[in-house]
């Protein structure tokens, strides 16, 4: 029995979904770093393309190692105690379904009708679910930023789908 100055410490809770991400975790590390094999490597590129997803699936299995270990330690994740945020809510599901929705609905368009349409439909509707109600403004918003971003990585060499404004763009 623990006398009057000691106390008598809390049982260990090992949170079991932190398992599961560390395994989720390791995956997504080990599966990137062989996917990365498969990438050609050109003549004279002294790094190569295979660099960056070796560095960050080697990154993401230590953290999913170092996950595990905290987790066999006993460490529990806080709960996030953001003053803007009330806990008590319940999650949105209306919302959440919208952006699903409109994710599923620009990756089924992007490669028929192309990035410069689909990247502002994509930015319009996220922002229309998120509860804008300026559509114009959205849409405009939304094919601007994506006809830029589009001419930006046509210039960097990477081509974006441009679906039917192929040869406008």
């Amino acid at each position: 029995m623990p006398s009057a100055n000691e106390t008598v410490p809390e049982a260990r809770r090992t949170d079991k979904a932190q398992y599961v991400l560390a395994a989720a975790l390791a995956i997504a590390g080990v599966y990137t770093i062989v996917d990365a094999r498969g990438l050609n490597i050109g003549f004279g590129d002294p790094i190569g393309p295979r660099v960056f997803p070796y560095i960050i699936g080697t990154a993401t299995v230590i953290l999913a190692v170092l996950l595990a270990v905290a987790t066999a330690r006993g460490d529990v994740g806080e709960g996030e105690s953001g003053e803007d945020i009330d806990l008590t809510t319940p999650p949105d599901w209306l919302t959440v379904g919208r952006l699903i929705g409109v994710l599923v609905l620009n990756l089924l368009l992007v490669n028929l009708i192309g990035w410069a349409i689909t990247g502002g439909l994509l930015f319009a509707g996220c922002a229309w679910a998120l509860g804008s109600k300026t559509l114009i403004r959205d849409l405009l918003t939304g094919f601007l930023m994506s006809v830029a971003s589009w001419y930006f990585f046509y210039q960097l060499g990477v081509e974006l789908p441009a679906g039917i404004l192929d040869g406008i763009l």
